[in-house]
């Protein structure tokens, strides 16, 4: 059957297969696990509901999934991240259903959730948890139909535990965001990389000399502080948690309040999955000419609703930097409204890295449909077998080979009387 779409255009299929392939040169890990789905088709006739970016490593995955032999629909999880392209190149090529349109409106988002709902997905991937809060607030009569999920973010992590601590969530998902495989790379290495790019993107400044504000030193703040000062940047880091905030200043940044930074910063970078981060006090201190941005989930992190009531003009000086001028004549630049920046003005992470994060995803996804049944209505962690498996494939795909321990070595680890 010929999949379902509303896409921006399906004559951009050419260019977005060109840069789908291009992506999966650099996905080892995927494509192998890809390989064994074509054989095996694990997933044969499971209807799977997607709401992620639509980005060349995604369809990647999508690939995937629809060689195990599963029915795919996608929609976009931020308004701004999809490549119209891909998109394109996924229904043409791939036959994936595909809801997405670069920069659509909030209605238009909404209503490409419900098509996605509306194909009775028996599995649901998400970014951010979405699609999982409008399958159990807007329609929850589907969720008999789910046999469980994925989920990729930490936003969507703390959403989905508080429904499950709630007992409101009606099917067993998969933490996708804290596989080791996932964090310690896409999220540090990923995160990193792709926001610096993004700014210098959206901007072109220098960024050698001038002082970014991170404010969140977790996995994606602390890999973003790292190539900031790779760069030349001075860092400052914003913290609540204390733990963190002492690593940081052990690492030889500076920490502070948000208001004291606003002083400082050149580039404010929020990594915090939380609201209101970069608030009325941090404005009211920032100096003129300031550029702000976000590379959480949500576009919550920015207080916006206090630059666009206390602005007395605003403007885009250039694609995806709106200037917003204060009373007293200082000047605030926000990057993509907000969004994820890393999205939003590049192309997100590298594909090397969302090999792995991408690998969890589809061995889950295996995961979920062999087990259907035997999981509680909670949040789980990805096995240590999924986790590790993928890791050493990595490993075989770089060329890399590591010791193992002998049984002299495994005995004394497990014993005392030594």
């Amino acid at each position: 059957m010929a999949p379902s779409y509303d896409i921006k255009d399906i004559n951009l299929a050419d260019e977005g297969l060109a840069r789908i392939m291009w992506a999966d040169a650099d996905m080892p890990v995927l494509a192998r696990i890809r390989e064994r789905f074509e054989r095996e088709k694990p997933l044969a006739g499971v209807r799977i509901g997607a709401c992620m970016h639509v980005t060349t490593e995604t369809a990647n995955l999508m690939r995937a999934l629809v060689a195990a032999g599963a029915e795919v629909a996608l929609c976009a999880s931020n308004p701004l991240s999809t490549q119209d392209d891909t998109a394109a190149s996924l229904v043409r090529d791939f036959g994936v259903s595909v809801f997405a349109v670069t920069g659509e409106d909030m209605g238009t988002y909404e209503r490409h959730i419900k098509a996605v709902v509306d194909t009775d997905p028996q599995i649901v991937m998400d970014d951010g948890a979405d699609l999982d809060t409008a399958l159990h607030t807007k329609y929850p009569d589907k969720l008999a139909n789910v046999i469980g999920g994925t989920e990729e973010t930490t936003t969507g992590v703390v959403r989905l535990a508080a429904m499950a601590a709630e007992g409101a969530l009606g099917y067993p998902v998969f933490n996708i965001n804290d596989a080791k495989t996932k964090h310690f790379f896409d999220n540090h290495y990923g995160t990193g990389q792709s926001t610096l790019d993004g700014i210098v993107r959206a901007t072109n400044r220098l960024l050698a000399g001038r002082t970014m504000v991170v404010s969140g030193y977790g996995h994606c703040g602390s890999g973003l502080a790292l190539r900031a000062r790779g760069m030349g940047m001075n860092v400052i880091v914003c913290e609540v948690d204390p733990v963190a905030a002492l690593e940081a200043h052990m690492e030889g940044y500076q920490v502070m309040k948000a208001a004291d930074a606003a002083r400082f910063a050149d580039v404010w970078v929020t990594v915090t999955g939380d609201c209101n981060v970069v608030d009325a006090p941090a404005f009211e201190n920032m100096k003129d000419g300031a550029i702000v941005c976000n590379s959480g989930h949500f576009d919550s992190e920015i207080n916006m609703n206090w630059l666009r009531d206390n602005a007395v003009a605003a403007r885009e000086v250039k694609p995806l930097v709106q200037e917003y001028e204060l009373p007293d004549g200082r000047r605030i630049y926000v990057l993509a409204e907000g969004r994820l920046v890393n999205l939003a003005c590049a192309e997100g992470h590298p594909a090397s890295v969302m090999d792995m994060s991408f690998a969890n995803q589809a061995l889950a996804a295996e995961y979920l449909f062999e087990h259907a049944g035997q999981l509680e209505n909670k949040v789980y962690d990805v096995p240590a077998s999924i986790d590790e498996g993928v890791a050493e494939v990595k490993l075989a795909t770089l060329g890399i080979q590591i010791d193992e321990l002998t049984p002299e070595q495994v005995a004394y680890m497990n014993s005392w009387n030594f």
